[in-house]
């Protein structure tokens, strides 16, 4: 691995190698023990070659071996991806970024064509993302060269080589510190400020939370087996208090957060999108408002941009766009707010979610082919939700924390064009478990709803599309599982008649949502058969494998909604709109459109809130004729397919999920 560094090194490196090479040996003594040991030593070398190359490195580089550990574990949890680009082009464990071979080439997925306002009364103009030219891409996102200069390694090794990459992150540290002034110490608690370098922020704030959470890992160790079958440990060590004055020295830029709604242990600043009215009565590109004080927040809505961050915070701030109030950068997991949580953002293309909802990009493709996103962004997501959900009373689930792919759309004619993303390589699993709500069993094996709960890693559905139309997507981790008309493998996925009016069949593309479940989400058991659970889903039944060698959903509690007696069927809705009596003069009716679906009697739909029908009426720049409209209607929200919908309350009834 490391053997072929000596042709390309002078020959002060190739010593240094050499000895390297000896002390990495011995290091390898030292490694904990990770359970039980292989009967077969060659099979034993196998699973802890990554954790040799961590120890190798460490010393060839003068690293301490649980930095070099802990950066990784922030990056990418150690995982390869099987030498597929990270969201923001970022390859391998250290997650070196290389944007001219990865992300200025990734395609743009879950365009949906949905106006993302998502309300008649003002139309939204569309408009293409795109991408940056090659000579914009800032310095994070060129990391990999600059290992490649200092290791003597090709791009292309550092790009698919495993030990390669970890020596290419570990020569990025020791430049940080020898930049730093500070000596190639032993000690950990020395490299807090060059750890904070190699998070690629350029202000203190983003670069602090990094370090903190690198610290964080180290002080606390973790274990896992990567997505390459590789045993890793990093052996905790509590008593490391790292030297913080470090950063002072780093040459960072201090961003403002005033104006900002984040958490103190984030690094966020205000980049606001513009209010401004622009020709004929328009304007952009988001309403103000008086939340929660006129309206409740019901909702997070999670995205990706399906652009670069640089071309994200350039769209926010044309007034002729769209909007969203928060970005979340992938590299750092930096956060920039845009608009004011107070204040409706048009993000979601429905605009009832949009009214009650608050809205999340992270920086990302939603596949490009195999894109993965880090963990110092999942991390520093998942410390704004829990401080949003706190802050307004949001539950942390998944009929509260939403996708962007599980917002419905509002009328029939709206649901192809609704996106899709994060999409299928999102871990919601990870992603709740880092908002301390793991997905477990809450109900013994009768309980009649199920949580949807694959293992991520092992979980590999096939795809096809993400890179061209019909061809197979590279093999990926995934959240998503697949939903037949049979418990058979070879029979036909389920149909969504609105995403396909004319009868059409669903397909396994990325974009298609027709026919599978995510995790977290949760639904009414309809039958079992052996290894296959089936569930009520879009008015059908439709079965998933469920093997208990190998679950992919768990028991629930909860409560569920069947259409009341009498009633053989109940319309469904993609929002929750008032009875036209509760409007008041000078406010136009809003129709209470019903979605192509059908619930029938007999089928079961898990509920979550119930809340009265609500309509924010805000059609122009000025706001004095703005009204929040509520009715006397109330609707029960429900998990009908994968995206959510609502139903009458008059029209059901709710029973435990056991009944």
């Amino acid at each position: 691995m490391r053997g072929s560094l000596t042709d390309r090194t002078p020959a002060a490196g190739r010593r240094r190698v050499r000895r390297a090479a000896l002390s990495a040996a011995s290091a390898a003594l030292l490694l904990p023990l990770l359970g039980a040991a292989p009967s077969n030593s060659a099979e034993q070398s196998s699973v802890t070659r990554l954790q040799s190359a961590f120890a190798s490195a460490a010393v060839e580089y003068d690293v301490p071996q649980s930095v070099l550990l802990g950066v990784s574990y922030l990056q990418s949890r150690w995982d390869g991806h099987g030498g597929a680009p990270s969201v923001s082009g970022g390859y391998g464990p250290m997650h070196l970024t290389d944007a001219r071979t990865a992300l200025a080439e990734a395609p743009h997925h879950s365009g949906g064509t949905e106006d993302a306002r998502g309300d008649g009364s003002r139309a939204a103009p569309a408009r293409e993302a795109g991408l940056p030219e090659e000579s914009e891409l800032p310095a994070r996102l060129r990391t990999l060269t600059r290992a490649a200069e200092l290791t003597g390694l090709p791009a292309e090794e550092l790009r698919t080589d495993a030990a390669a990459n970890v020596a290419g992150g570990a020569a990025l540290l020791a430049a940080a510190q020898r930049d730093l002034g500070a000596p190639l110490s032993d000690d950990p608690a020395d490299w807090y400020g060059a750890v904070a370098r190699f998070s690629g922020a350029d202000d203190n704030a983003t670069a602090t939370a990094y370090a903190n959470d690198v610290f964080e890992v180290i002080r606390g160790g973790e274990q896992r087996t990567t997505d390459a079958g590789q045993r890793m440990t990093l052996t905790a060590e509590p008593g490391v208090s790292p030297a913080t004055g470090q950063l002072s020295r780093a040459g960072l830029r201090t961003a403002s957060a005033d104006g900002t709604e984040c958490p103190g242990t984030v690094g966020c600043e205000w980049i606001p999108a513009p209010y401004e009215e622009f020709g004929d009565g328009d304007y952009g590109n988001h309403d103000l408002a008086d939340r929660p004080a006129s309206q409740s927040v019901k909702y997070i809505v999670i995205h990706d941009t399906e652009a670069t961050w640089d071309t994200t915070l350039k769209l926010v701030q044309d007034p002729t766009y769209v909007s969203w109030h928060y970005s979340l950068r992938s590299t750092d997991g930096h956060i920039a707010q845009h608009v004011k949580t107070k204040d409706v953002a048009w993000h979601a293309g429905n605009w009832y979610i949009n009214a009650k909802s608050i809205g999340l990009e992270h920086e990302g493709f939603l596949a490009s082919p195999d894109a993965w996103y880090t963990e110092a962004m999942y991390r520093t997501s998942a410390r704004l939700v829990t401080y949003l959900a706190t802050k307004y009373r949001i539950p942390l689930d998944r009929q509260h924390i939403l996708g962007h792919d599980t917002v419905p759309g509002t009328t029939s004619g709206t649901i192809p064009g609704m996106h899709t993303d994060p999409g299928p390589y999102w871990d919601w699993q990870h992603y709740f478990t880092l908002l301390g709500r793991p997905f477990k069993p809450t109900a013994d094996s009768r309980s009649g709803v199920v949580t949807i709960a694959p293992d991520f890693a092992k979980n590999r559905p096939a795809f096809t599309g993400c890179v061209q139309k019909g061809e197979p997507c590279a093999v990926h981790g995934s959240s998503a599982v697949r939903l037949h008309t049979q418990p058979d493998e070879s029979a036909p996925l389920v149909q969504d008649i609105g995403l396909r009016p004319d009868g059409g069949a669903s397909t396994i593309d990325v974009n298609d949502i027709g026919s599978r479940v995510s995790t977290g989400q949760q639904y009414a058991v309809a039958g079992r058969e052996g290894d296959w659970t089936a569930i009520w889903y879009l008015g059908q039944k439709a079965w998933f494998r469920n093997p208990k060698a190998q679950p992919t959903a768990v028991s629930a509690s909860g409560t569920v909604v069947t259409p009341r007696k009498g009633l053989t069927e109940i319309p469904v809705y993609g929002r929750a709109y008032p009875e036209a009596g509760a409007y008041p003069e000078g406010v136009p009716v809003q129709s209470v459109s019903p979605l192509p679906y059908k619930l029938l009697q007999g089928q079961r739909y898990v509920a979550g809130d119930k809340v009265p029908g609500e309509y924010f009426y805000s059609p122009t720049f000025d706001t004095a004729p703005h009204r929040v409209v509520v009715g006397k209607d109330k609707y029960f929200e429900i998990q009908f397919g994968h995206r959510v919908a609502y139903v009458r309350a008059a029209d059901v009834l709710v029973l435990p999920a056991g009944a």
